[in-house]
């Protein structure tokens, strides 16, 4: 090493990993700290309001007061504690307290319109269905001027499953939810009239499909946002109160001590995930801890269909058994039990394998949820096609797979312009250049021109400091520097060395006298409008770059992975 030595390396990845370890629950899952959502909180005191207004009294003038206390000095909210304000959360949280709590709320709101005004209002967002959900709760609280001309969902999707899936995926509750609350505020023709009658009892067909699958508990995803539009929805056309009454009890055993809401309330799998991958790479794999978390993992595969989204039994959700399965998380999960010991007889590795090659879509990517969609907020996903490859590599399945060959060809197609690649759940554009450059680099494409070019724009991307950011000169975080230097790391490229070993000492210099590295807002909620924080996924993405940095030095230098040479 030049800009580090080995003594400093294997100290942060000590003190690290018992940082880590120190979030391990005794079932083997690991724990967060995450921030509360205005988002989730403002959609839940609506929510709660319309369906309950007199027993859900507390939460509502909770919830309120909460909100009110988390507006910024400027009029405006954030989409998480700690975030600048921003359009979304500001008008949603302006609709909520008009329509839950006008009178304790009125200067509240007066200042919220008028920092939504100053933002540009409704019109700057750019995802169409969020943009159409906060004109949808504008209008609802009366606020026609803001909400501008209010689009009519076409709830007649829901009579045709493939084109529901292809079009809708993840979003398919709160779509229904959203397209049930406009029964009464936009006018139908006869012809119309006639198609709702058929379209509404097959969307609450689905919203119990859902509600069935999840074990009647009323979560919905197990996230207050998407729960809330659904209560809403609900409430306001009257169908399924038997759900209503399920989603109204889990929003109160939801809510946090302060009356506020999670952005999502568990996600206990991914950052279990993530947890054990990183703890494996700083050579833990041994770790008599981990052995409970392999049992978590295990018993958390799903063995029953997703029928709603079309998905076979075999994979994870990102929250526990009874959660929606999702790619992303599952390719994590794999990598975890392939770098763990028994992973060579174990059968839940296996078949969990099998269930990701089947996943994959017809063009050789991986989307997250629906084979072979195009949805913008669903997949292709060049970062979680890198992260089933790696999945894949990790088991052991070789190069010239037919999944790694056809999924290695699509990457090779889907670079932008500058060299980079989109990642659809984390902050662009260093995440997703670094996995890519990652995975191809790991299946044999190290020397590709694409790979070199991604990898010359993580180079001249890094900040003067030694971090990386997302890439637009904004400053360095512990995620985005770590995915920068395992995927520069992967190439093999001596060009890079310097690059790879200032990351690594701004990553070992970062860590705080607890061990523990600062977690960034790069994980979106809301692509492009709304990120929150991750400090199991931080603390595991800088323990496994530098136990990758740890043993590629130790391979240069002949030594044992533990004694790496300076």
């Amino acid at each position: 090493m030049t800009a580090v030595t080995a003594e400093a390396v294997g100290k942060a990845l000590t003190a690290g990993a018992e940082a880590l370890f120190r979030r391990r629950r005794p079932d083997g899952a690991f724990s967060d700290d995450p921030p509360a959502s205005v988002l989730g909180t403002a959609g839940a005191v609506a929510a709660l309001h319309a369906a309950d207004p007199s027993g859900c009294a507390d939460l509502v003038d909770a919830g309120t007061a909460w909100l009110r206390r988390a507006q910024h000095d400027d009029g405006g909210w954030g989409g998480v504690v700690g975030a600048g304000t921003a359009v979304v959360p500001t008008a949603v949280a302006v609709a909520a307290l008009a329509l839950s709590a006008p009178a304790d709320s009125a200067d509240a709101i007066a200042a919220g319109r008028a920092r939504l005004a100053a933002l540009g209002g409704v019109d700057t967002i750019t995802d169409p269905a969020i943009s159409l959900l906060c004109r949808q709760l504008l209008t609802m609280a009366g606020m026609t001027a803001e909400a501008g001309p209010l689009r009519r969902l076409p709830l007649e999707i829901v009579l045709f499953d493939r084109v529901r899936r292809q079009r809708l995926s993840f979003r398919t509750a709160p779509f229904v939810g959203l397209a049930l609350m406009q029964a009464d505020m936009l006018p139908a023709g006869r012809l119309r009239r006639a198609t709702l009658r058929r379209a509404r009892p097959a969307a609450v067909r689905l919203l119990r499909s859902i509600h069935d699958h999840e074990g009647r508990t009323g979560a919905l995803s197990e996230d207050p946002w998407p729960a809330a539009l659904v209560l809403l929805g609900l409430a306001r056309s009257g169908e399924a109160p038997d759900i209503a009454r399920a989603v109204v009890g889990w929003l109160r055993r939801a809510v946090r001590p302060d009356g506020s809401w999670d952005a999502v309330s568990n996600l206990d799998l991914t950052r279990s995930g993530y947890a054990a991958t990183g703890l494996i790479a700083a050579g833990y794999a041994d770790d008599p801890r981990l052995h409970a978390t392999r049992e978590f993992l295990h018993a958390a595969r799903k063995t029953e269909a997703f029928e709603v989204l079309d998905v076979p039994p075999g994979g994870w959700s990102y929250s526990n058994a009874r959660g929606w399965p999702v790619t992303l998380e599952s390719a994590e999960i794999l990598s975890a039990l392939a770098g763990l010991p028994g992973a060579g007889t174990d059968p839940v590795l296996r078949q969990g394998l099998a269930w990701l090659v089947g996943r994959q879509d017809s063009r050789g990517s991986w989307s997250l949820w629906v084979r072979d969609t195009r949805l913008a907020n669903d997949g292709p996903c060049p970062a979680i096609t890198s992260q089933a490859i790696l999945a894949l590599h990790d088991a052991g399945y070789p190069d010239d797979h037919p999944a790694i060959a056809r999924a290695a060809a699509w990457l090779l197609t889907r670079a932008a312009p500058a060299g980079t690649f989109e990642n659809l759940w984390y902050r662009d554009h260093t995440s997703g250049t670094a996995v890519v450059v990652a995975a191809l680099s790991r299946v044999g494409h190290a020397r590709h021109e694409v790979v070199r070019r991604a990898a010359r724009w993580l180079r001249d991307t890094r900040l003067p400091d030694g971090s990386w950011g997302p890439g637009d000169g904004t400053g360095g975080t512990v995620e985005e520097t770590s995915w920068a230097v395992q995927g520069l790391l992967a190439t093999g490229d001596p060009d890079a060395a310097d690059a790879v070993d200032r990351g690594v000492a701004w990553l070992v210099a970062a860590a705080g006298p607890d061990g523990a590295w600062p977690a960034a807002r790069v994980c979106n909620y809301i692509r492009h409008h709304m990120r929150y924080p991750n400090a199991v996924i931080t603390q595991a993405l800088a323990l496994r770059t530098l136990g990758e940095y740890r043993r590629a030095a130790a391979t240069r230098s002949g030594a044992a992975p533990g004694a790496v040479a300076r």
